[in-house]
């Protein structure tokens, strides 16, 4: 009997004034609002360009990032400095081969947040841990992102950098091929995803 009136004192408690109980939601992301655009360097100089999102969601508590998951369309790879459209279309086809993405095996990468640190209760700066897969292959991966609402709708972006060779994508890394010279290409690859929920 006495568990029973406690039970029910917690649930008055839960109803009175100033008692916040916690909202989670999950947001559909809005694919055609959200990018990423990449950059990849080499001795020599960078090439960059953009990625489409396929499909994700977003968690929400209490109106902070709280988790995630996201499919990268691979298909969706273009290159933006290239102005010839026959060297254009070569670097693309590089990436896209199964020297590097093996995008015919693997059309898409996903990245699930498995874990969301506010820095401060006034910022809207997280440190993020998540799960990236590219070519079947799971990572671990630590990045600073920033979310925030504005008239019900959220937005929010990051910076995140992988090392590619973790993916097994060695092309052209010096990591694991001598004599390569000014044709080495870096192993960082930087991606600034820009992301916006339905």
């Amino acid at each position: 009997m006495k568990q029973f009136k406690l039970f029910f004192l917690f649930l008055s408690m839960l109803s009175m004034p100033g008692i916040i109980t916690a909202e989670t939601k999950t947001l559909k992301v809005d694919t055609k609002n959200s990018n990423i655009a990449w950059v990849g360097k080499k001795i020599a100089g960078q090439h960059n360009g953009s990625l489409s999102l396929s499909d994700g969601k977003v968690i929400v508590s209490n109106q902070k990032l709280a988790g995630g998951e996201f499919t990268i369309d691979l298909n969706s790879l273009s290159c933006e400095d290239l102005t010839d459209e026959g060297y254009n279309k070569k670097l693309i086809g590089v990436i896209k081969s199964k020297d590097f993405f093996d995008i015919i095996n693997f059309p898409t990468a996903t990245v699930k947040i498995n874990k969301v640190e506010k820095y401060t209760a006034t910022e809207d700066k997280y440190k993020v841990i998540a799960d990236v897969t590219i070519k079947g292959i799971t990572n671990p991966v630590t990045f600073d992102a920033f979310f925030s609402a504005k008239d019900n709708k959220y937005s929010g972006n990051a910076a995140i950098v992988i090392d590619r060779t973790k993916w097994d994508i060695k092309y052209g890394s010096a990591s694991f091929f001598d004599n390569i010279g000014d044709r080495a290409i870096k192993d960082e690859i930087e991606l600034n995803v820009s992301l916006k929920t339905n």
